[in-house]
């Protein structure tokens, strides 16, 4: 069998022939790489098809010179069009504009927390970004990416382990929680950094005596009735007020 650097190198010279082998011969990968994908309401052909572009992608941009196995390569180009797929033809649909404003958000996240020392408020990243406070929660919650837990990761040397098998190492030193606890730990955190960047900003927004009302109610757990003595009101005073500023709280996230 001709070896496969040669193929590559005559099917990038335009022979067409060359060209049909190594798909022939890598189709089995694809197959491979397909069947991690079942059972996710998708149809294993059609998924086979898309995979099938990518090892075509995959011939085609392959450089010779990297002293790579082309399968190496290959791998990750197959299986990224078969997420993009996935992800574009998903019940979520993501704007080009919406990506690309998450893009403008992370990158901005990251230098105010550098420059900063701490989590940037919405209002910070909507400056440096040139963004509305609107823009940048819209981006930040539909560009979070989801990872199946079977999806591959690969290390240095191109050897594919499964996300599942990895494991996240302790501060400690020693091998701790599996990397599955690890990604819902990392979604929990965005979340919750995104609800205290909102809850900043919604504090923010509000009235001196009105914040001091919900600090007490919320944050140092008081009672309505110890608001009303603290406050030198009545207890239905306080609760009408509550209402009013959690209705008004509300009103600005929607």
């Amino acid at each position: 069998m001709e070896e496969t650097s040669v193929l590559i190198a005559r099917s990038q010279a335009g022979e067409s022939e060359a060209r049909e082998v190594l798909i022939e011969n890598n189709l089995g990968l694809v197959r491979h790489i397909v069947r991690r994908f079942s059972g996710r309401g998708y149809d294993l052909e059609d998924l086979f098809q898309i995979g099938a572009i990518g090892l075509i992608k995959a011939i085609d941009k392959f450089d010779l010179s990297l002293g790579l196995k082309f399968s190496t390569y290959a791998v990750p180009m197959i299986t990224g069009e078969i997420k993009r797929f996935i992800r574009d033809d998903g019940p979520v649909k993501v704007s080009r504009t919406i990506k690309e404003n998450g893009m403008k958000v992370k990158l901005a996240r990251q230098r105010l927390q550098a420059e900063e020392g701490r989590e940037p408020t919405l209002q910070e990243i909507a400056d440096q970004t040139g963004l509305s406070v609107e823009d940048v929660v819209l981006a930040m919650e539909a560009c979070v990416e989801v990872e199946s837990i079977y999806s591959a990761v690969y290390q240095d040397d191109g050897n594919e382990v499964y996300l599942v098998d990895k494991v996240v190492q302790g501060q400690s030193g020693a091998v701790g929680r599996s990397a599955v606890g690890g990604c819902e730990s990392e979604d929990r955190e965005k979340e919750g950094v995104l609800n205290r960047m909102l809850l900043e900003q919604l504090l923010d927004s509000l009235k001196p005596s009105d914040r001091e009302l919900i600090c007490m109610r919320y944050f140092q757990n008081k009672t309505q009735m110890e608001i009303a003595a603290s406050l030198g009101i009545s207890q239905v005073q306080v609760s009408r007020m509550e209402k009013r500023i959690l209705l008004s709280m509300r009103e600005k996230v929607r």
